[in-house]
């Protein structure tokens, strides 16, 4: 058979591509070489994150996803676990970033500034030193390794895609995909191919210095409830995420967690902690880079992560029932790569392991320009 449009990869960006080539009427095959999600796409927080993206095009293409998001998710089964996003400020240089993201004109809109006392009402978690937090409204939470596979199975059910799952894709040239099960003819082709840097374009890749970033998870079971209403970060996040570290009034908090925390900025590590429906913490995470990561976690670098935990949640006791490692295309100078190495042929990569919150809006506009 041939179709309108061939899209390798069934991870976010793969899906986010299906999707949007659906929504024009287009006959869509999507293929992916493992028989089930494995990949970057459920080794994640499963968060949404709009708050603390990029200003300007990142943080725009993380509302429009987050607002697909919204609308996909009833119609394939998913449920969004919680909403928002508490930023707590441990230290005063943290709380001043916290403000002046706060008065952004677009970045801040509908986000609030609590002093600690009233985030202590607010949020009866917030046991530990606190300067202030800072509540934004936009950001949403799914469990991702069942997410995926559901918009997978709701793709092929709901909207008409085939769905090729088993099955590698060694070459690609205009209107033909050659995989292991044949060839499949297509008009237009999208390739999505996550940290795989070596199959398809890599000379593309290796032009833009894309490489990888390894992060370590863990799954914290609370000892009693403790129940979050949202995700969760701190400090070290305010000099990660660029919508914050971008802000001038970022340098100074910067200089501080140079003296107080080096070993967690020189291994990537902040804090994300959101909540499953059992009641138990996602929680992570680190960045190490390199082109071939080795297969091991760091325990050191995990209890780097626990160091954070503990001081916002000092007291709780847990136990932790899983560990695990995932990896994601990363770029020194982007956030996604979004390149036509041929004729009617895209190449979409996020490298910046923000596929869950803009991979909605990026698939959008890749499909329009494709299939214009």
């Amino acid at each position: 058979m041939t179709y309108d449009i061939a899209i390798v990869g069934a991870g976010i960006v793969g899906i986010a591509h299906a999707l949007a080539a659906s929504r024009l009427g287009l006959r869509v095959v999507m293929i992916d070489r493992d028989q089930r999600s494995v990949g970057a796409s459920i080794r994640n927080f499963g968060f949404v994150t709009v708050t603390g993206q990029q200003q300007g095009e990142c943080w725009r293409r993380a509302m429009r996803s987050r607002d697909i998001w919204e609308e996909v998710a009833p119609q394939a089964g998913i449920s969004v676990l919680h909403q928002g996003l508490a930023v707590v400020a441990r230290r005063p240089e943290a709380a001043v970033v916290l403000e002046a993201f706060r008065d952004h004109p677009e970045m801040g809109v509908g986000c609030e500034l609590l002093s600690a006392e009233e985030g202590r009402k607010r949020f009866p978690w917030m046991t530990g030193e606190a300067e202030s937090v800072l509540y934004s409204p936009h950001d949403r939470r799914v469990e991702s390794r069942e997410a995926i596979p559901r918009l997978n199975a709701w793709l092929a059910e709901a909207r008409g895609v085939t769905v090729l799952r088993g099955v590698a894709v060694h070459g690609v040239e205009r209107g033909r995909v050659f995989t292991s099960d044949g060839v499949i003819e297509a008009a237009k082709i999208a390739v999505c191919p996550g940290d795989d840097l070596a199959t398809l374009f890599p000379d593309r890749l290796a032009e833009f210095s894309v490489t990888r970033s390894k992060l370590q998870m863990m799954r914290l079971k609370p000892r009693k409830p403790l129940p979050l209403g949202c995700a969760v970060m701190t400090d070290l996040s305010l000099v990660r995420y660029l919508g914050y570290s971008e802000l001038p009034e970022a340098a100074p908090l910067l200089a501080r967690l140079k003296q107080e925390q080096a070993p967690h900025l020189a291994g990537g590590v902040h804090l994300i902690a959101v909540q499953s429906a059992d009641g138990s913490l996602v929680v992570g995470d680190t960045h190490v880079y390199g082109t071939t990561m080795d297969p091991f976690g760091d325990t050191a670098l995990d209890d780097l992560v626990l160091d954070e935990f503990h001081a916002v949640f000092p007291g709780v006791e847990y136990d932790i029932t899983e560990r695990w490692i995932g990896t994601y295309a990363s770029a020194p100078d982007r956030l996604a790569l979004l390149d036509k190495p041929m004729d009617d042929v895209a190449l979409t990569v996020v490298t910046s392991g923000t596929g869950a919150s803009t991979a909605f809006a990026i698939g959008e506009e890749v499909i329009q320009e494709l299939c214009a």
